[in-house]
């Protein structure tokens, strides 16, 4: 990005005519130091690092209007971008309480291209062409014949090869190289994403990624139209900067010139949509990108309990979280509990008499919620809300019966004769999907899927348990009472997946189902960058909670027809740890034997290196320790031994071989991929 380092001096412009003498310093005097030296700085670009309760919206705001108080930055060459329209319209009324009534401009990415282009369509006079803003159908046609998932799922990759900058043409490489799990062959995706676009083109149309593109293509192709562009929004700000992705900081690029100014907020520690195609390296690595940049890093939290926080923090350190950990402001209060349950209806009975037995006159229901990694958890705890009569919300699209692969079971059932065969065809479908099943013939379910049709099974059985003669139809309406949502105006105890989650918090919040499989999701467990990911995602679970933080766990449970054993979440020790008590020990020890294998084979594979494969493994050691000491953070975060090992013993040449090894993913093959094959090559 082209930008002069610099500050805001020397660019005078006349008070901002909402604003009064003394306005400036009020502003500052609830600051803490560090968000006081967040709001003055002069400095750009900046990034200020902000954690979870620290109050970033409040230090993002307070800088647009002690700016503008000062003279330093006219309100009406202000852009702030968000990435909801929620936070967009926050920030705007905020504004408006400390004295910015108008001038700023605030909105998402891609409302602020689509008024970009709406101008600059009406300015040239070319008819704006139809906005297509519900895709998946569209892609549908395009799909072969399949389960409304795969058009999902189609739709998903698309998206993200969009967001990555990737062409049709470069698709299939890029997939294979990144490990992502794909609905269809890579060729043929690639192909459906070509006719997508020369489709799209045909009509005259352009998708919500369309339009940052075209924003971008004209910004480049007419710099005198550019420069006016950037006169006129010469100050940039971005939150949650973490989750930006290719496409929309090549966006942001555009928007910038010589006499931009930028400041952004954002958490790496809350760095949790890279599956999406976001890259959290344009904050960790913000140095790179924007040359000369100053940071201010807010650490004092304002939300959680002493208690509360310092389990968050231990369970993000032991996974080498980026920044320090969080310090509390709020007095002590009560002790965050664990508590494990035979099996998970008796853990969702559980929880709800828990929020039952919070309710107080002072504390409505809305004041609690319940948090699980998965659509399928939250199927058994609103069960568990309506027998117990507890008003209770799913939020977004937690709901069972909004999901695809739901919907595609539930329009078998009308013709089926009896609930019995619509389960058994389930149980197919189930099995069939299987990851170990023949890939020829299975349904495109990954993990969160089939767990979600083995929870209809679930019910399904329940319900002829309670209705041996019911019929399909009867079956249905029960599914639907069963699972129904309270009104969302109402008062009621809201139940939230932990994506879904981030940016909300509440005074008591339960956190079910922490168990290994859901926490860390099964199919993180053999790639390290997702492993991270899944660790902050638990990291942003727990710092929702203000007051109180109740966690649970089932010892076993059931999917479908099976009954499974579950382990409690390793990452629960680390929570444990946190609030100075003692690993749990369900087996007599916390190291498995496989683990004390697993451990021997390694020292075992690092004493047989051989004299030419030593040196270089010594060297990589010697590597990590400098990238750790860099990072602040253990040397088993940037690669364990046993990636090292298998680094000097294959000795890759290439990123797609380095690809091919235990512990390197996408994000560390982008970050450390030019260092490792350099050892290499100066190793031979």
């Amino acid at each position: 990005m082209s930008r002069a380092a610099g500050n805001f001096r020397g660019v005078p412009v006349a008070r901002n005519r909402d604003t009064s003498p003394g306005d400036s310093e009020r502003l500052l005097e609830s600051l803490n130091a560090e968000q006081r030296m967040a709001v003055t700085s002069e400095h750009s670009p900046l990034r200020i690092l902000a954690g979870a309760g620290s109050g970033k919206t409040r230090v993002l705001t307070h800088r647009i209007a002690h700016l503008a108080h000062e003279g330093a930055a006219d309100p009406a060459r202000v852009l702030a971008v968000t990435f909801t329209r929620k936070a967009a319209a926050e920030l705007r009324d905020r504004l408006g309480k400390l004295g910015l009534r108008h001038g700023v401009q605030a909105g998402t990415f891609h409302s602020i291209a689509y008024a970009q282009l709406r101008g600059r369509w009406e300015e040239r006079g070319i008819r704006p062409p139809e906005l297509l803003d519900r895709k998946v159908g569209f892609i549908a046609r395009l799909c072969p014949s399949g389960p409304r998932t795969l058009a999902l799922d189609v739709t998903s990759e698309i998206e993200w090869a969009s967001a990555r900058l990737i062409e049709p043409e470069d698709y299939a490489r890029a997939a294979v190289a990144s490990g992502r799990s794909i609905p269809l062959e890579a060729p043929v995706l690639a192909e459906i994403y070509q006719r997508y676009r020369d489709t799209k083109k045909r009509r005259r149309m352009v998708d919500f990624d369309d339009l940052l593109r075209l924003a971008v293509r004209d910004l480049q192709a007419d710099p005198v139209y550019a420069s006016a562009r950037r006169w006129r929004f010469r100050h940039l700000y971005v939150d949650e900067f973490q989750d930006v992705n290719p496409l929309q900081y090549e966006l942001l690029s555009a928007w910038s010139g010589p006499e931009s100014t930028l400041c952004v907020v954002g958490d790496p520690n809350q760095a949790i949509y890279s599956w999406n195609g976001a890259d959290a390296r344009y904050l960790v690595d913000f140095d790179r990108y924007f040359p000369g940049a100053e940071t201010v890093t807010l650490r004092d939290n304002y939300r959680s309990s002493p208690e509360i926080l310092a389990a968050a923090n231990a369970v993000l350190a032991a996974g080498g979280g980026r920044i320090a950990s969080l310090r509390a402001n709020r007095p002590p209060g009560p002790r965050p509990t664990v508590r494990g349950y035979a099996d998970e209806t008796t853990e969702a009975a559980a929880v709800v008499r828990s929020c039952r037995d919070l309710r107080r006159p002072d504390r409505p229901w809305r004041s609690q919620a319940v948090l699980v990694r998965t659509n399928a958890q939250a199927a058994a705890l609103a069960e568990a809300f309506v027998a117990a009569g507890v008003p209770h919300r799913v939020r977004g699209n937690a709901s069972l019966l909004t999901r695809p692969e739901i919907n595609d079971a539930l329009t078998k059932l009308s013709s089926m004769t009896t609930v019995a065969d619509f389960l058994a065809e389930c149980e197919r479908v189930v099995a069939a999907a299987d990851p170990g099943a023949d890939s020829a013939t299975a349904p495109r379910l990954n993990d969160e899927r089939r767990s979600n049709v083995a929870e209809l099974i679930r019910l399904g059985r329940e319900y002829l348990s309670l209705h041996p003669e019911g019929s399909t139809s009867d079956f249905s309406t029960w599914l639907r009472i069963t699972l129904r949502d309270t009104d969302s105006s109402s008062d009621a105890v809201e139940v939230v997946t932990f994506h879904a989650a981030k940016g909300l918090e509440w005074p008591i919040v339960h956190i079910a189902g922490l168990e290994k499989g859901y926490v860390p999701i099964h199919q993180s467990l053999d790639d390290p960058d997702a492993l991270d990911e899944e660790r902050r995602l638990l990291y942003v679970a727990l710092t929702r909670a203000r007051d109180e933080l109740h966690c649970s766990f089932a010892s076993s449970r059931t999917f479908g027809s099976r009954t499974v054993k579950r382990q409690q979440s390793p990452w629960l020790d680390d929570l444990r740890a946190g609030l100075g008590e003692p690993a749990a020990r369900p087996s007599g020890s916390q190291i498995s034997e496989r683990t004390r294998s697993t451990r021997s084979a390694l020292r075992r594979k690092r004493d047989d290196l051989g004299d030419t494969d030593r040196p270089l493994f010594e060297s990589l050691r010697d590597w990590r320790k400098v990238q750790a000491n860099r990072g602040d953070v253990p040397a088993y975060v940037v690669f364990s031994d046993a990636t090292l090992v298998a680094v000097a013993e294959k000795r890759p040449t290439t990123v797609a071989e380095l690809l091919d090894l235990p512990g390197i993913g996408t994000v560390k093959a982008e970050r450390f991929g030019e260092d490792l094959l350099r050892l290499v090559a100066e190793a031979d």
